[in-house]
């Protein structure tokens, strides 16, 4: 983990889906905490919010090409139901922060949960399996970091 020191300028920024908001401000929170608590400043935690999982991609670019980041973290939630309509998000969220992770510019974190059903979700925003977006905190930290 780099030190506080090594963080404490640095700005980061979070995009967050608001579909299924009470699983991805939960995964907020917690991304939030785990930069905080390692040293990055509140004031350099830029946080903005898009309609669903699938605008993350547009998200993360924007703030890239627009807020000279060292990290961003995607955070959706994409639970799958009776269509295909989860494989064509989770595929397309996946393929487009790959894609501006081999720009390399900044590195994106990704932090979208895909989930069978809402109680996988919820195990993994808080519950018994964790918090999945501290965990993608710590992820952006050392990323952020990477060779330094």
């Amino acid at each position: 983990m780099p030190s506080k020191e090594m963080v404490a300028n640095q700005r980061y920024g979070i995009v967050v889906a608001d579909w299924n908001n009470h699983i991805t401000y939960a995964l907020l929170d917690g991304a939030i905490d785990a930069l905080k608590s390692n040293g990055v400043k509140e004031e350099n935690i830029v946080v903005q919010h898009v309609p669903g999982t699938f605008e993350l991609t547009y998200g993360a670019k924007f703030q890239i090409s627009r807020l000279h980041l060292d990290a961003v973290i995607v955070i959706g939630c994409v639970v799958r139901g009776d269509t295909p309509h989860f494989d064509y998000i989770c595929q397309g969220v996946t393929n487009g922060v790959a894609q501006i992770n081999a720009e390399g510019v900044a590195p994106v974190v990704y932090g979208v949960l895909t989930t069978n059903n809402m109680e996988q979700a919820e195990e993994r925003a808080g519950g018994r399996l964790g918090n999945k977006g501290y965990e993608a905190g710590i992820v952006a930290l050392r990323m952020a970091n990477l060779g330094r």
